[in-house]
């Protein structure tokens, strides 16, 4: 999508500046900054705290508060299924509802090279704009610097965020125990191989668009039908569901059983997989979590994420074990069995 016509989607025009492309001048302070903030950012992501323009927000909270920071890098910015702005947000939303958190406000730092042209920058903001008003949160600070052309990849992006914890969430690693069941949000591996497919230039039969989306919904709903049910949650993003398994099982020194056939992915994801020679266990998502649950519930758990859109082929893939402790085994579709490890090297491809 052009940003022209997902301006027009969206109701979004793109203003009228002075330069096409981003220059030094725009990180300097002056007139070309203040131009570009007001008749980009502050406009098009206006609300009560962002409008004040301090060097920082005054936020109304109550309870225990939840609080994540991530740097996006990704490359290229613009993918099939999103762009970095997108990601951005869903990346900090993301991970505050893995902590069981409601995620409330957002900050938003920008690195931009010189040279980003104009048109390529309000596309990322009018992703940023309607992520963040999807997945229900406030951008209410933030920061923009330029760097010289070849010294950064087009845009950097941080942020950081701020959630209030759900009144019944109770999400730690502590609190896995034997017989715990594994649940596995969606289709993994679908974000790294949009990834893949558009950085090399690669084509498939089918295009492989990006799974990435707020989650922060879905999680509130299995809170407030599970509550301290829900033992733990995690985004399986860089090293994929392998990784994840692997971090629970040193972490609580237990084992960890999965079961591939239970595993969803999607079929042309699994071709790519396979003709590329990746593993689908260790490449990254951005839509999609793991929750480790009481194994009494873990149907209602399972009814609640196929309740979503996109959760459709939301599956129980494994459960906590003592037989083999701090190791994950999978159950093979021939029947074998092999220990899945830590990824080791380069993740391919890398997401940021």
């Amino acid at each position: 999508m052009t940003s022209f016509t997902k301006s027009l989607q969206f109701n979004c025009p793109m203003p009228k500046l002075d330069f096409d492309m981003i220059t030094m001048g725009h990180g300097s302070g002056g007139l070309l900054t203040h131009r570009l903030l007001e008749s980009g950012v502050f406009d098009l992501l206006k609300n009560d705290q962002l409008d004040q323009q301090h060097d920082g927000a005054f936020l109304e909270t109550s309870g225990k508060l939840a609080f994540t920071t991530d740097s996006y890098v990704i490359s290229p910015v613009f993918f099939p299924g999103g762009d970095i702005g997108e990601l951005a947000v869903n990346g900090s939303v993301n991970d505050l509802a893995m902590c069981g958190a409601i995620p409330k406000y957002l900050s938003l730092g920008f690195i931009l090279e010189e040279g980003l042209k104009m048109s390529d920058f309000w596309e990322i903001l009018v992703s940023i704009k309607v992520a963040s008003e999807r997945a229900g949160v406030k951008i209410v600070t933030g920061d923009t610097k330029v760097v010289e052309k070849g010294k950064g990849d087009q845009i950097f992006i941080n942020t950081s965020g701020i959630g209030e914890l759900h009144p019944q969430a109770a999400i730690h690693h502590s609190r896995i125990r034997q017989g715990d069941k594994i649940l596995l949000s969606g289709p993994m591996a679908t974000h790294g191989m949009a990834i893949l497919s558009r950085r090399k230039g690669l084509e498939f039969e089918t295009t492989i668009e990006s799974d990435t989306r707020s989650l922060n919904h879905t999680v509130r709903q299995l809170l407030d039908k599970l509550g301290q049910d829900v033992h733990f949650m995690r985004d399986p993003t860089r090293g994929g569901v392998a990784t994840v398994m692997n971090e629970v099982a040193g972490q609580t020194k237990l084992g960890v059983d999965l079961v591939q056939k239970s595993i969803p992915v999607l079929e042309q994801v699994e071709g790519a997989c396979e003709l590329l020679g990746l593993d689908p266990l260790y490449v990254a998502n951005e839509g999609i979590f793991i929750a480790v649950v009481d194994a009494a519930r873990a149907e209602e758990a399972l009814a609640v994420l196929r309740s979503e859109p996109h959760g459709k082929t939301a599956s129980v893939i494994g459960e906590v074990t003592t037989s083999h402790p701090g190791q994950v085994v999978l159950a093979s579709k021939i029947g074998g069995r092999r220990v899945v490890s830590y990824l080791t090297g380069e993740q391919l491809p890398r997401i940021c």
